[in-house]
Protein backbone atom coordinates (compact mmCIF):
# COMPACT_ATOMS: atom_id res chain seq x y z
CA UNK A 1 0.00 0.00 0.00
CA UNK A 2 1.36 3.43 -0.97
CA UNK A 3 2.06 5.76 1.94
CA UNK A 4 2.86 9.45 1.73
CA UNK A 5 6.16 10.76 3.01
CA UNK A 6 6.26 11.67 6.66
CA UNK A 7 5.63 15.35 7.33
CA UNK A 8 6.59 17.34 10.42
CA UNK A 9 3.30 16.55 12.17
CA UNK A 10 4.22 12.85 12.13
CA UNK A 11 7.28 13.39 14.30
CA UNK A 12 7.48 12.93 18.05
CA UNK A 13 8.64 15.87 20.13
CA UNK A 14 11.83 14.06 21.20
CA UNK A 15 13.05 13.22 17.68
CA UNK A 16 16.43 14.87 17.15
CA UNK A 17 17.71 16.71 14.14
CA UNK A 18 19.86 14.74 11.74
CA UNK A 19 22.38 15.48 9.00
CA UNK A 20 22.60 14.46 5.36
CA UNK A 21 24.33 15.36 2.09
CA UNK A 22 22.38 17.14 -0.62
CA UNK A 23 21.78 15.45 -3.95
CA UNK A 24 19.63 16.55 -6.87
CA UNK A 25 20.19 13.32 -8.77
CA UNK A 26 18.92 9.88 -7.74
CA UNK A 27 21.42 7.67 -5.95
CA UNK A 28 21.31 4.31 -7.74
CA UNK A 29 22.55 2.17 -4.85
CA UNK A 30 19.85 1.76 -2.23
CA UNK A 31 22.34 1.14 0.56
CA UNK A 32 24.07 4.51 0.04
CA UNK A 33 20.94 6.64 0.16
CA UNK A 34 20.77 6.95 3.94
CA UNK A 35 23.55 9.56 3.75
CA UNK A 36 21.60 11.79 1.34
CA UNK A 37 18.69 14.21 1.25
CA UNK A 38 17.11 14.17 -2.20
CA UNK A 39 16.02 17.59 -3.46
CA UNK A 40 12.93 17.74 -5.68
CA UNK A 41 13.24 20.86 -7.80
CA UNK A 42 10.27 21.85 -9.89
CA UNK A 43 6.80 20.45 -10.27
CA UNK A 44 6.38 16.71 -9.95
CA UNK A 45 2.90 15.34 -10.49
CA UNK A 46 1.70 13.08 -7.66
CA UNK A 47 1.03 10.30 -10.11
CA UNK A 48 4.60 10.30 -11.43
CA UNK A 49 6.61 7.41 -10.00
CA UNK A 50 9.58 8.67 -8.05
CA UNK A 51 11.90 6.38 -6.19
CA UNK A 52 12.64 8.07 -2.87
CA UNK A 53 12.95 4.98 -0.73
CA UNK A 54 15.95 4.86 1.57
CA UNK A 55 16.90 8.54 1.62
CA UNK A 56 17.49 10.34 4.90
CA UNK A 57 15.01 13.00 3.77
CA UNK A 58 13.31 14.52 0.76
CA UNK A 59 13.47 18.32 0.43
CA UNK A 60 11.10 20.24 -1.82
CA UNK A 61 10.26 23.89 -2.29
CA UNK A 62 6.84 24.93 -1.05
CA UNK A 63 4.21 24.34 -3.69
CA UNK A 64 6.11 21.49 -5.32
CA UNK A 65 3.99 18.39 -5.77
CA UNK A 66 5.52 15.31 -4.23
CA UNK A 67 4.96 11.65 -4.96
CA UNK A 68 3.30 9.03 -2.86
CA UNK A 69 5.59 6.19 -1.94
CA UNK A 70 6.14 3.53 0.67
CA UNK A 71 9.02 5.55 2.12
CA UNK A 72 9.66 6.44 5.71
CA UNK A 73 11.82 9.42 4.75
CA UNK A 74 10.61 12.80 6.02
CA UNK A 75 9.39 15.38 3.54
CA UNK A 76 10.73 18.83 4.34
CA UNK A 77 9.24 21.75 2.46
CA UNK A 78 11.19 25.02 2.38
CA UNK A 79 10.47 28.40 0.72
CA UNK A 80 13.21 27.79 -1.85
CA UNK A 81 15.90 25.24 -2.65
CA UNK A 82 17.97 27.68 -4.72
CA UNK A 83 20.60 28.05 -1.96
CA UNK A 84 21.29 24.31 -1.89
CA UNK A 85 23.94 22.65 -4.04
CA UNK A 86 25.05 19.03 -4.53
CA UNK A 87 27.51 18.02 -1.83
CA UNK A 88 26.27 20.55 0.73
CA UNK A 89 25.69 19.00 4.14
CA UNK A 90 22.56 20.07 6.00
CA UNK A 91 21.06 19.43 9.40
CA UNK A 92 17.31 18.94 9.40
CA UNK A 93 14.92 19.68 12.26
CA UNK A 94 12.03 17.23 11.73
CA UNK A 95 9.54 19.03 13.98
CA UNK A 96 10.09 22.52 12.59
CA UNK A 97 11.01 21.67 9.02
CA UNK A 98 14.15 23.81 9.34
CA UNK A 99 17.04 22.98 7.00
CA UNK A 100 20.39 24.36 8.23
CA UNK A 101 23.40 24.32 5.92
CA UNK A 102 26.37 23.18 8.02
CA UNK A 103 29.04 22.46 5.38
CA UNK A 104 29.69 23.87 1.90
CA UNK A 105 32.54 22.26 -0.05
CA UNK A 106 32.84 25.36 -2.26
CA UNK A 107 33.52 27.67 0.71
CA UNK A 108 36.71 28.51 2.66
CA UNK A 109 34.63 29.44 5.72
CA UNK A 110 33.22 26.21 7.12
CA UNK A 111 32.78 25.92 10.89
CA UNK A 112 32.02 23.35 13.55
CA UNK A 113 29.84 25.08 16.12
CA UNK A 114 30.66 22.97 19.15
CA UNK A 115 28.53 24.39 21.95
CA UNK A 116 26.60 27.45 23.10
CA UNK A 117 28.15 27.25 26.58
CA UNK A 118 31.04 29.49 27.62
CA UNK A 119 32.94 30.28 30.82
CA UNK A 120 33.38 33.93 29.76
CA UNK A 121 30.76 36.52 28.91
CA UNK A 122 32.63 39.06 26.76
CA UNK A 123 31.23 42.55 26.35
CA UNK A 124 31.43 42.25 22.57
CA UNK A 125 30.49 38.57 22.20
CA UNK A 126 28.79 38.02 18.86
CA UNK A 127 27.35 34.68 20.06
CA UNK A 128 26.06 35.26 23.62
CA UNK A 129 26.45 32.05 25.63
CA UNK A 130 23.65 29.90 26.98
CA UNK A 131 23.88 27.68 30.04
CA UNK A 132 22.37 24.58 28.44
CA UNK A 133 23.26 20.95 27.92
CA UNK A 134 23.98 20.67 24.19
CA UNK A 135 26.35 17.72 24.42
CA UNK A 136 24.17 16.08 21.74
CA UNK A 137 26.11 18.22 19.26
CA UNK A 138 29.15 15.94 19.65
CA UNK A 139 27.51 13.09 17.77
CA UNK A 140 26.09 15.53 15.21
CA UNK A 141 29.62 16.80 14.48
CA UNK A 142 30.89 13.23 14.15
CA UNK A 143 28.12 12.53 11.67
CA UNK A 144 28.85 15.69 9.66
CA UNK A 145 32.56 14.85 9.48
CA UNK A 146 31.71 11.37 8.20
CA UNK A 147 29.73 12.92 5.33
CA UNK A 148 32.50 15.19 4.00
CA UNK A 149 33.74 13.91 0.63
CA UNK A 150 36.24 16.62 -0.28
CA UNK A 151 38.50 17.82 2.54
CA UNK A 152 38.24 21.61 2.89
CA UNK A 153 41.32 23.83 2.87
CA UNK A 154 40.31 25.30 6.24
CA UNK A 155 37.94 24.42 9.07
CA UNK A 156 37.11 26.54 12.11
CA UNK A 157 36.08 25.07 15.46
CA UNK A 158 34.07 27.61 17.42
CA UNK A 159 31.35 28.13 20.01
CA UNK A 160 30.73 29.07 22.82
CA UNK A 161 33.87 27.63 24.31
CA UNK A 162 34.89 24.37 22.56
CA UNK A 163 37.09 23.12 25.42
CA UNK A 164 34.05 22.85 27.68
CA UNK A 165 33.18 19.69 25.73
CA UNK A 166 36.12 17.99 27.46
CA UNK A 167 36.56 14.48 26.11
CA UNK A 168 33.92 15.27 23.50
CA UNK A 169 36.28 17.81 21.95
CA UNK A 170 39.05 15.22 21.89
CA UNK A 171 36.69 12.87 20.07
CA UNK A 172 35.95 15.53 17.45
CA UNK A 173 39.62 16.46 17.02
CA UNK A 174 40.61 12.82 16.56
CA UNK A 175 37.93 12.40 13.90
CA UNK A 176 39.20 15.51 12.10
CA UNK A 177 42.74 14.17 12.21
CA UNK A 178 41.67 10.85 10.67
CA UNK A 179 39.38 12.29 8.01
CA UNK A 180 40.93 15.71 7.33
CA UNK A 181 44.67 15.49 8.08
CA UNK A 182 45.53 18.08 5.42
CA UNK A 183 42.93 20.65 6.49
CA UNK A 184 44.04 23.76 8.35
CA UNK A 185 42.10 23.71 11.64
CA UNK A 186 41.67 26.86 13.70
CA UNK A 187 40.04 26.47 17.12
CA UNK A 188 38.64 29.65 18.68
CA UNK A 189 39.09 29.22 22.42
CA UNK A 190 39.52 31.63 25.32
CA UNK A 191 42.36 29.40 26.51
CA UNK A 192 41.18 29.30 30.11
CA UNK A 193 40.66 25.53 30.17
CA UNK A 194 44.28 25.14 29.06
CA UNK A 195 45.25 26.06 32.63
CA UNK A 196 44.64 22.34 33.18
CA UNK A 197 47.95 21.01 31.87
CA UNK A 198 46.62 17.44 31.76
CA UNK A 199 43.74 18.36 29.49
CA UNK A 200 46.01 20.52 27.33
CA UNK A 201 48.39 17.60 26.89
CA UNK A 202 45.46 15.47 25.70
CA UNK A 203 44.57 18.06 23.05
CA UNK A 204 48.18 18.14 21.90
CA UNK A 205 48.33 14.33 21.89
CA UNK A 206 45.77 14.27 19.06
CA UNK A 207 48.63 15.60 16.92
CA UNK A 208 46.63 17.11 14.14
CA UNK A 209 49.45 18.60 12.05
CA UNK A 210 47.62 21.85 11.26
CA UNK A 211 45.72 22.68 14.46
CA UNK A 212 46.13 26.17 15.93
CA UNK A 213 44.42 27.54 19.03
CA UNK A 214 43.29 31.16 18.57
CA UNK A 215 43.21 32.72 22.05
CA UNK A 216 42.06 36.30 22.82
CA UNK A 217 44.09 38.62 25.04
CA UNK A 218 42.67 42.12 25.43
CA UNK A 219 45.04 43.91 27.80
CA UNK A 220 48.36 43.65 29.58
CA UNK A 221 46.58 44.36 32.89
CA UNK A 222 44.46 41.66 34.50
CA UNK A 223 41.65 43.94 35.66
CA UNK A 224 41.04 45.31 32.13
CA UNK A 225 41.08 41.91 30.45
CA UNK A 226 38.82 40.44 33.14
CA UNK A 227 36.37 43.33 32.73
CA UNK A 228 36.20 42.88 28.97
CA UNK A 229 35.54 39.13 29.25
CA UNK A 230 33.37 39.61 32.37
CA UNK A 231 35.14 36.86 34.30
CA UNK A 232 37.33 37.43 37.33
CA UNK A 233 40.64 35.58 37.15
CA UNK A 234 40.35 35.04 33.39
CA UNK A 235 43.59 36.91 32.62
CA UNK A 236 45.69 34.69 34.88
CA UNK A 237 44.03 31.53 33.53
CA UNK A 238 44.55 32.65 29.92
CA UNK A 239 48.23 33.46 30.45
CA UNK A 240 48.78 30.11 32.16
CA UNK A 241 46.82 28.41 29.39
CA UNK A 242 49.01 29.96 26.66
CA UNK A 243 52.15 28.73 28.41
CA UNK A 244 50.70 25.24 28.91
CA UNK A 245 49.65 25.08 25.25
CA UNK A 246 53.14 26.06 24.09
CA UNK A 247 54.80 23.59 26.45
CA UNK A 248 52.54 20.82 25.14
CA UNK A 249 53.49 21.65 21.56
CA UNK A 250 50.27 23.34 20.44
CA UNK A 251 50.43 26.24 18.00
CA UNK A 252 48.93 29.43 19.46
CA UNK A 253 47.53 32.56 17.86
CA UNK A 254 46.72 35.62 19.99
CA UNK A 255 43.65 37.64 18.98
CA UNK A 256 42.87 41.23 19.97
CA UNK A 257 39.42 42.67 19.23
CA UNK A 258 39.67 46.44 18.75
CA UNK A 259 37.20 48.61 20.65
CA UNK A 260 37.04 51.42 23.20
CA UNK A 261 38.11 49.16 26.09
CA UNK A 262 41.12 47.54 24.38
CA UNK A 263 42.53 50.50 22.43
CA UNK A 264 43.98 52.66 25.28
CA UNK A 265 46.74 50.16 26.18
CA UNK A 266 47.22 48.59 22.75
CA UNK A 267 50.92 49.44 22.54
CA UNK A 268 51.51 48.14 26.08
CA UNK A 269 49.69 44.94 25.14
CA UNK A 270 51.92 44.53 22.07
CA UNK A 271 54.98 44.91 24.31
CA UNK A 272 53.54 42.41 26.80
CA UNK A 273 52.97 39.86 24.02
CA UNK A 274 56.50 40.25 22.66
CA UNK A 275 58.14 40.00 26.10
CA UNK A 276 56.05 37.07 27.34
CA UNK A 277 54.87 35.16 24.26
CA UNK A 278 57.48 35.59 21.51
CA UNK A 279 56.81 31.94 20.58
CA UNK A 280 53.22 32.45 19.33
CA UNK A 281 52.65 31.63 15.68
CA UNK A 282 50.47 34.64 14.90
CA UNK A 283 48.98 37.82 16.35
CA UNK A 284 45.69 39.08 14.87
CA UNK A 285 44.26 42.57 15.44
CA UNK A 286 40.54 42.37 14.69
CA UNK A 287 37.81 44.82 13.82
CA UNK A 288 34.67 44.32 15.90
CA UNK A 289 31.62 42.43 14.63
CA UNK A 290 28.40 44.30 15.37
CA UNK A 291 26.40 41.37 16.70
CA UNK A 292 25.21 39.92 19.99
CA UNK A 293 26.25 41.91 23.06
CA UNK A 294 27.80 44.68 20.94
CA UNK A 295 24.33 46.06 20.32
CA UNK A 296 23.58 46.62 24.00
CA UNK A 297 27.14 47.70 24.86
CA UNK A 298 27.54 49.98 21.85
CA UNK A 299 28.38 53.17 23.71
CA UNK A 300 31.12 51.54 25.79
CA UNK A 301 32.64 49.71 22.80
CA UNK A 302 32.31 51.67 19.56
CA UNK A 303 35.18 53.78 18.35
CA UNK A 304 35.58 54.71 14.70
CA UNK A 305 38.51 52.71 13.30
CA UNK A 306 39.83 55.92 11.78
CA UNK A 307 40.21 57.30 15.30
CA UNK A 308 42.19 54.33 16.62
CA UNK A 309 44.32 53.88 13.50
CA UNK A 310 47.44 55.61 14.96
CA UNK A 311 47.32 53.31 18.02
CA UNK A 312 46.81 50.25 15.81
CA UNK A 313 49.67 51.19 13.49
CA UNK A 314 51.97 51.76 16.46
CA UNK A 315 51.18 48.35 18.00
CA UNK A 316 51.39 46.50 14.69
CA UNK A 317 54.70 48.06 13.73
CA UNK A 318 56.15 47.30 17.18
CA UNK A 319 55.50 43.57 16.68
CA UNK A 320 56.32 43.61 12.96
CA UNK A 321 59.73 45.15 13.57
CA UNK A 322 60.45 42.34 16.02
CA UNK A 323 59.63 39.81 13.31
CA UNK A 324 56.41 38.54 14.81
CA UNK A 325 53.77 37.28 12.40
CA UNK A 326 50.99 39.91 12.44
CA UNK A 327 47.69 40.34 10.57
CA UNK A 328 44.78 42.78 10.60
CA UNK A 329 41.33 41.23 10.26
CA UNK A 330 37.90 42.70 9.50
CA UNK A 331 39.06 46.23 8.63
CA UNK A 332 38.64 47.96 5.28
CA UNK A 333 41.74 48.90 3.26
CA UNK A 334 40.55 52.47 2.79
CA UNK A 335 40.91 52.98 6.55
CA UNK A 336 44.38 51.46 6.84
CA UNK A 337 47.62 53.31 6.11
CA UNK A 338 48.91 51.99 2.81
CA UNK A 339 51.97 50.37 4.39
CA UNK A 340 49.61 48.12 6.41
CA UNK A 341 47.72 46.84 3.37
CA UNK A 342 50.08 43.88 3.07
CA UNK A 343 48.82 42.47 6.39
CA UNK A 344 45.14 43.36 5.94
CA UNK A 345 43.26 40.09 5.36
CA UNK A 346 39.99 39.16 3.63
CA UNK A 347 38.88 37.55 6.85
CA UNK A 348 35.10 37.94 7.06
CA UNK A 349 33.21 34.71 6.36
CA UNK A 350 31.46 34.77 3.00
CA UNK A 351 28.04 34.15 4.53
CA UNK A 352 28.21 37.37 6.59
CA UNK A 353 30.26 39.58 4.28
CA UNK A 354 28.92 42.79 2.73
CA UNK A 355 30.01 45.78 0.68
CA UNK A 356 28.16 49.10 0.66
CA UNK A 357 27.65 51.90 -1.83
CA UNK A 358 30.94 53.56 -0.94
CA UNK A 359 32.66 50.37 -2.14
CA UNK A 360 31.19 50.54 -5.66
CA UNK A 361 33.93 51.06 -8.20
CA UNK A 362 36.72 50.62 -5.62
CA UNK A 363 39.87 49.31 -7.31
CA UNK A 364 40.91 47.44 -4.16
CA UNK A 365 37.58 45.75 -3.48
CA UNK A 366 38.71 42.25 -4.42
CA UNK A 367 41.54 42.52 -1.88
CA UNK A 368 39.50 44.14 0.90
CA UNK A 369 37.80 42.46 3.85
CA UNK A 370 34.66 44.51 3.29
CA UNK A 371 32.19 44.73 6.16
CA UNK A 372 30.14 42.40 8.30
CA UNK A 373 26.51 42.35 7.21
CA UNK A 374 25.71 43.54 10.73
CA UNK A 375 27.84 46.65 10.13
CA UNK A 376 25.67 48.03 7.34
CA UNK A 377 24.43 51.38 8.63
CA UNK A 378 27.12 51.51 11.34
CA UNK A 379 30.57 51.87 9.87
CA UNK A 380 33.41 54.38 9.71
CA UNK A 381 32.63 57.86 8.53
CA UNK A 382 35.81 57.70 6.43
CA UNK A 383 34.84 54.67 4.33
CA UNK A 384 35.49 55.49 0.65
CA UNK A 385 36.33 53.93 -2.70
CA UNK A 386 39.98 53.81 -3.71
Amino acid sequence: MALTLRTRSDYKSDEKRFSAKITFDPIPEMGNRADYALVLNGSIAPSTPADVVGYAAVIASEGTDHPSTDSNAPLVQVPSVDHLKPGYIVSIEPRTGMVITVFRPDSRHNVIFTTERCNSNCLMCSQPPKDIDDSWRIQEHMRILSLIDTPPEFLCITGGEPTLLGDGLLQILNEIKVRLPGTGVQMLTNGRTYKDATFTAKVAAVQHPQLISAIPLYADIASIHDYIVQAQGAFDETVEGIYNAAEAGLLVEIRIVLHKQSIPRLRQLAEFIYRNFPFVAHVAFMGMEHMGYVKKNWESLWIDPADYMPALQDAVEYLWQRRMNVSIYNLQLCLLPKDLWQIGRKSISDFKNEYVGECDGCRQREHCAGLFTSQVGRYSRYLKRL
